[in-house]
């Protein structure tokens, strides 16, 4: 086909994603469209008679085939919202999760004086160490990550939207200052849970941690308990099913459970 309009790509490309087995298919062409035309999708819907340029077909040609593989579609974009910002992404960090947006809430709700210091390990895009510096403007973030790529992108967000951020390298806790406040979305998931296709796309050593999910968990606690000085909060985000050990290990190191909400954990010093 020389020329494609609108109406077709839509209706040829939907059918394609879902016979590659992509549940969210017409949603992932709307939004591929719409960065392709730089138009708003209610315009989109009300002219499907618009011809598509020879550029524009071949780029969101391109991106259809990638998407059909199951690659992410942020991957695809080059960025994924959280928060209501856009961070970019690319396949050297995860791609940010609605659901750990809970610990930004979470943390915007404790009692923190002025000038506290945060630490965001793991932090991969930095879209929590980001997010806490421009919710809580009086804060000191720090985001860690074990990843150079992944702190090359942390950086580059940062700039892009602002944020006084400083990021390190560190394993977990091991180049870690004292701290008010920890959050970890560290690797929880077992090695072999059965994760969905686009998961498969993103980098391992942010996702898988042990048989039980745990590893990471564990010597983020150890390190924690080994710590002259205690941070006052944790937050941590894990599997539910992982809520019950991960409270024993905050116990161990004399934290308690102070709240939960979703995946998301508070754990305070006992």
């Amino acid at each position: 086909m020389d020329t494609m309009t609108v109406g077709e790509f839509l209706q040829i490309n939907t059918t394609a994603l879902q016979q590659a087995g992509i549940a969210t298919a017409r949603l992932d062409c709307l939004v591929l469209l719409e960065e392709a035309l730089r138009v708003g999708r209610s315009h989109l819907l009300a002219h499907p008679e618009t011809e598509l340029t020879t550029a524009q077909l071949a780029s969101l040609s391109s991106h259809i085939a990638e998407r059909a593989q199951h690659q992410p579609l942020a991957y695809i974009r080059g960025k994924a919202e959280f928060y209501g910002r856009t961070f970019m992404v690319n396949d050297a960090v995860l791609v940010p999760r609605p659901e750990t947006e809970a610990i930004i809430d979470l943390l915007k709700e404790l009692p923190l004086t002025k000038g506290a210091h945060i630490a965001d390990i793991g932090t991969g895009s930095g879209c929590l160490a980001i997010t806490a510096a421009l919710e809580l403007p009086n804060s000191h973030v720090t985001g860690y990550d074990i990843s150079p790529e992944a702190l090359k992108i942390a950086q580059a967000n940062a700039q892009n939207l602002g944020a006084l951020v400083d990021f390190q390298i560190s394993d977990l806790l091991q180049s870690v200052l004292p701290q008010d406040v920890l959050l970890a979305n560290l690797p929880y998931v077992p090695n072999h849970f059965p994760v969905n296709k686009a998961a498969t796309h993103e980098p391992n050593l942010a996702l898988f941690s042990g048989v039980d999910g745990l590893d990471h968990y564990k010597v983020f606690w150890q390190q924690i308990s080994s710590a002259t000085q205690k941070p006052q909060f944790v937050l941590t985000e894990a599997l539910l099913e992982q809520h019950h050990a991960l409270a024993q290990l905050a116990r161990h190191a004399g934290f308690v459970q102070d709240h939960k909400r979703g995946l998301i954990q508070l754990f305070a010093r006992d």
